[in-house]
């Protein structure tokens, strides 16, 4: 229940208690057709390119980040404003690029984020290794005009 509190203010307009550290993803199922929610760390933000960039912490068999590659259209809620965006999934190149800029800017965060276990890939456990090389990020894109 306490895992899901976020959820919960953001759903009664109190998501800017957050800070814009935060935004909440609504991604789709593709067959079921029903809408997902997930409150997610913003590792980066580019209001010029209007894009957030959110680590997968918990590894790439994540629910939501499944619903994503399926379908890569999703909607955030950012503070009390909706866009509709959709989702690029960095390469791990990117992903070291920027877990060392991430690093760099909040030194405390990145640690943890690093602190997260590897995830199951093609059917066997991987070794642990940081996360600027284990963990997927995505890049949610504001649809243009928004």
């Amino acid at each position: 229940m306490l895992a899901r509190l976020p959820i919960h203010l953001y759903r009664i307009g109190l998501g800017p208690l957050f800070g814009g550290r935060f935004l909440l993803v609504i991604p789709t199922g593709r067959s079921s057709g029903l809408t997902r929610r997930v409150v997610v760390e913003v590792v980066e933000r580019d209001p010029e390119t209007r894009t957030w960039t959110v680590a997968v912490g918990l590894g790439s068999a994540t629910e939501w980040y499944e619903l994503l590659h399926q379908t890569p259209q999703a909607t955030v809620q950012y503070g009390r404003r909706y866009y509709p965006v959709t989702a690029e999934f960095l390469s791990p190149e990117e992903a070291r690029h920027l877990m060392a800029r991430y690093r760099g800017a909040h030194p405390r965060r990145g640690r943890r984020l690093c602190a997260w276990p590897a995830s199951e890939v093609g059917g066997g456990r991987e070794e642990q290794r940081p996360a600027d090389s284990r963990t997927p990020f995505v890049r949610l894109r504001a649809a243009k005009g928004c």
